[in-house]
Formats: structure tokens, sequence, C-alpha cells
């Protein structure tokens, strides 16, 4: 079939406008992926700030995520009511957990849960904004099990979202660990030097965050060993930045 020359552009421009719709999306969800890196990075800072003497660095650790966490959402083309509500009140939440006085007593009893839900609104709200699909998220499920490892460790126990059992949201390590297990697979560890290193990484942090023991309500790990938060904070921040390096989209923007 000849193509006139009147059709002929048209298919030309609705190729491009394909194209240029999928660029959209890859870059919009490329932004979410990085508001709900951001958010889990900045939640894992505050129990690192308190659980490890208060020292001025994991605060200031803590504003750097919470501004990269800005940066992304200001990237996002629409921002709904909804999710910049769910913003603002795990900023506050987390701004609020530094205020707290340095005693144990200090810290409301009630405050992880409130932190916890903080967290589970602001990713629930930018999960919904994805379009076509649900993307991979292996790189956030990484740093949610470091927040749920690290509430652990100096908090107390970290409320998933039991409502929902069937994203990342209402898991732990159980069922977390094997799919981004999985991910991991499907990467080409031969002709990428940066992918063996990642699976290399991986291997030691899987190990760890296996060791959480979330379906206990004492806070003690599977082996009886003590808790590592430091160590996987450090290898989760590492891994999840050579997993974004990976994405074109994201290595755009620093990772």
């Amino acid at each position: 079939m000849q193509l006139s020359t009147f059709t002929r552009p048209l298919l030309w421009l609705g190729i491009a406008l394909l194209g240029g719709l999928g660029q959209a999306f890859a870059s919009n969800n490329g932004t979410l992926e990085l508001m709900q890196v951001n958010a889990c990075r900045a939640t894992s800072s505050l129990p690192l700030y308190r659980g490890e003497g208060f020292q001025k660095e994991h605060a200031q650790r803590m504003e750097e995520d919470l501004n990269a966490l800005t940066r992304a959402l200001s990237a996002l083309p629409e921002q709904p009511q909804a999710l910049r509500a769910s913003h603002q009140e795990l900023v506050t939440q987390l701004r609020r957990g530094v205020s707290f006085g340095h005693s144990e007593d200090d810290m409301p009893w009630r405050y992880p849960e409130e932190l916890a839900g903080a967290l589970r609104g602001f990713l629930t709200a930018t999960r919904s904004q994805y379009v076509d699909g649900t993307p991979p998220e292996a790189a956030i499920k990484v740093e949610y099990l470091a927040v749920q490892y690290l509430s652990r460790a100096y908090l107390g126990n970290f409320e998933i979202a039991r409502e929902q059992p069937d994203n990342y949201l209402g898991q732990d390590e159980r069922i977390l660990l094997p799919a981004i297990e999985s991910e991991l697979a499907e990467l080409d560890a031969k002709s990428n030097p940066a992918v063996a290193k990642l699976k290399t990484r991986w291997h030691f942090l899987k190990n760890a965050l296996g060791d959480m023991n979330s379906q206990s309500n004492a806070l003690v790990s599977s082996s009886g060993r003590p808790f590592a938060p430091m160590v996987v904070d450090r290898h989760a921040r590492s891994l999840t930045n050579q997993w974004l390096s990976l994405q074109p989209v994201l290595a755009n923007n620093g990772y």
C-alpha cells in the first residue's frame, strides 16, 4: 500500500508523538521512583539521628534527603493536592522527630506509629501517580526495607501497610527479598561490570535484611546477633545509587 503525500507526514507525526509519550511516561515514573527512594532515605535518617547520639551530621543528612525529595516532587508535571498534603505531613513528622529531647521519654510513645503512617501515606499517594502500569520498584523496596530495619534497631517495630499486601508497602523481608532477588537476576552481570558489583553488595545486604525477624514482636534478630543499622544503611544507599545509575532516565539526574 502506498502512502499519499498527505498521509505520510501524519504517520510520521503519530510515530513521533507516541515516542514522545513513551519518553514522558518513563521520565514521569523515574521521578516518582526518586520521590519514593528519597522519602524512605529521609525516614531512615531520623532513627539514625536519634539512635546514634543525636549527631548533627545525621540531622543534616535528613534535611538533604528532604531537599532531594522536594526537588523530585517539583519535577513532577502534575502535583495533586493529596500528594502535596502527604508530602507536607511527612516533612512535619520527620522534623518533629528531630525536635524531641534526647531522653527516651521525650519522644511520645505513639510517634513511631505516626511517622510510619506519614511515610506510608506519602508513598501510597506517590504510587497512585503511576502511568501505564507499575514500573520496577527494586531500588524503592531496598530503601523501604532499610527503613524497617533501622526502625526496629532504634525505635521499635515499623508498621507496614497491611491493607496493601499486593504491593511493597504491605510487605516485609519475607516477600520483598525474593522480589528484589528476582529483579536483580534479570540484570546481565557478564556484559556490565557495574551489575557484578551491584550483585556483590546485594549478597551482603540480603543476609543482613533477612535477619531482621519482622514476624516477631521481640526486637531481636533471627540469629540473635546484634542489629547492624549503620552498616545496613550505608550498603543500602550505595546499592540503590548503583541501581539507579543503571537507568538512563535517572542517571541524568546525578545517580
